[in-house]
């Protein structure tokens, strides 16, 4: 009897660690160190999902152990390929020194599951930003944009700053120290933006290394809106579940950062179809996506869309639907 119960035991334990390798999969990662903070800041940090599991999966509640972090899901249900992030922000004003907080994530769809993601922050009264963050604020891509802020150190008056690092290759950091009198040393961080930058909403860091040994690792928030020429909504057209010989449609707004005409639309064929509404120049166009299935499977379309933008004036879009008898 005790033979066949260790036994038993262990074929289920790895039964339970494979059943949490689908959710926790989809995370970019469950941990996330701000190092050192000013205290009175609020640090935030995305952690980033994508649903790799070919099914709809739904985040069915959120929880946090200390009352100084709140987390939210940017979007609670994802079709497959659709990505959402558990927005966390973390209150320094609450507490002082060092501090472990747990998120779970709990999950409904495809199954029950709960993923646990760390945080750990160190509230510091010696410290202080001018700014939250190195905010670039909105930056069309292709232009190059700059930030400043200055970080001032309390003390003895000898801190120095040994070294400043970007975690994006997209943002070049510099460094000047500006006053040093007094307990006060105040020292300006500034960067730029590369042009090339991708599109989207950007959350990163610059690290700053000083030779204090309780504070060789702090961490500056940065912040920025990359516009691209066009954007596309929904990135991905899911059409569910449609019979063959039966049609289906969805609407794609197409919007540009100026006037412009659509030229042509690629990836179409008797089965994927798309009609714009109307020819002229304009910053918002309505497209009209058609399904006419003719056997069953699952179909996936990439389709993309040229217009007549001399800069980033290509975007595509994909549909995608489970064709049934």
């Amino acid at each position: 009897m005790l033979r066949t119960s260790i036994v038993a035991i262990l074929l289920f334990v790895p039964v339970e660690t494979a059943s949490a390798q689908w959710a926790e999969g989809m995370f970019d990662g469950l941990t996330k160190d701000f190092g050192s903070v000013p205290r009175g800041t609020v640090a935030s940090h995305p952690f980033r999902l994508v649903n790799n599991t070919g099914a709809p999966v739904r985040i069915a509640g959120i929880r946090v152990t200390c009352g100084c972090t709140t987390a939210r899901a940017l979007k609670m249900d994802l079709e497959p390929g659709e990505e959402s992030a558990i927005l966390v922000q973390v209150d320094t004003r609450i507490f002082a020194n060092s501090k472990n907080v747990t998120i779970y994530v709990r999950f409904s769809k495809p199954r029950v599951e709960e993923v646990r993601l760390w945080l750990q922050a160190n509230s510091r009264d010696d410290v202080l930003f001018s700014a939250d963050t190195l905010n670039f604020g909105a930056v069309q891509r292709g232009n190059v944009a700059q930030a400043e802020m200055n970080v001032s150190f309390f003390g003895d008056g000898h801190t120095r700053i040994l070294d400043l690092k970007s975690e994006s290759n997209y943002v070049l950091p510099q460094l000047k120290e500006i006053r040093r009198a007094g307990n006060e040393v105040v020292y300006q961080v500034s960067a730029k933006t590369r042009p090339d930058t991708p599109a989207g909403k950007w959350y990163s860091e610059l690290w700053v290394t000083t030779n204090i040994p309780a504070l060789t690792k702090l961490r500056i928030p940065v912040t920025m809106e990359v516009e691209s020429p066009l954007s596309i909504s929904p990135g991905t057209v899911a059409l569910g579940e449609v019979k063959t010989g039966t049609e289906s449609d969805r609407k794609v707004i197409l919007r540009g950062i100026k006037p412009f005409r659509i030229l042509r639309i690629f990836g179409t064929d008797p089965q994927v179809r798309v009609k714009e509404t109307a020819s002229d120049s304009k910053t918002v166009h309505i497209l009209t996506v058609t399904l006419s299935p003719l056997e069953p499977g699952q179909l996936n379309r990439v389709l993309r869309v040229q217009t007549d933008l001399k800069t980033g004036g290509e975007i595509e879009f994909n549909a995608q639907a489970k064709v049934v008898p």
